[in-house]
């Protein structure tokens, strides 16, 4: 999506892992909210996100997946960006009802070389538990146990379904069936966005 409408993904999720990864102070103090499939605290991933939307790449735009994810976070989120003189385009909502959430969610397995994502039932590898591109182990992360599925919608609920009509008020809120197809729901946000 990114690379469509000429910019960089920028995954609040992934910097999260990232810093796991790296064994950062923000990295462990993210691993215990996120394996009880909790939010990180808003000053953890705030400050993570600006020092991302301040790198060079970004300068030509980017696409932000995962954030804001509380009141918060938006307000900090349009504070940093109007020290940058810049706005926010656009906000999509994907909507997708929680049964569907905990089949996809409940599902996914990520590889531990490349991650390749890959789903139980709907995109499983060739062989169970390797992946088909690298040959890496495939493993479910914490986050995506059926426990931690479960404890994401109802966080979701409380925190950051309030985002809809925190965007719908500044009229840059999109809203999209994420039911359908893949590549249905990915032409549909392309023509929106594009």
């Amino acid at each position: 999506m990114s690379e469509a409408v000429g910019g960089i993904h920028i995954s609040s999720g992934d910097l999260l892992r990232d810093h796991q990864a790296r064994g950062t102070e923000l990295g462990s103090m993210a691993r215990s909210y996120m394996q009880q499939g909790l939010l990180v605290p808003d000053n953890v991933i705030i400050g993570m996100i600006e020092d991302r939307i301040g790198a060079p790449d970004a300068t030509s735009g980017y696409v932000l997946d995962g954030f804001p994810r509380t009141l918060e976070q938006a307000r900090a989120l349009e504070e940093a960006l109007s020290k940058q003189s810049q706005g926010i385009d656009k906000v999509v909502n994907i909507q997708v009802s929680d049964p569907e959430l905990i089949n996809r969610l409940g599902g996914r397995l990520i590889c531990r070389q490349c991650q390749q994502p890959y789903h139980e039932v709907n995109s499983p590898p060739a062989k169970d538990g390797v992946c088909d591109a690298c040959g890496g182990e495939l493993y479910q992360r914490e986050d995506d146990t059926s426990e931690a599925v479960l404890r994401r919608i109802q966080v979701y609920a409380e925190q950051t379904a309030p985002l809809i009509d925190f965007y719908k008020e500044k009229g840059n809120l999109v809203e999209v069936d994420g039911e359908g197809t893949i590549e249905g729901v990915r032409e549909y946000l392309l023509t929106l966005v594009g």
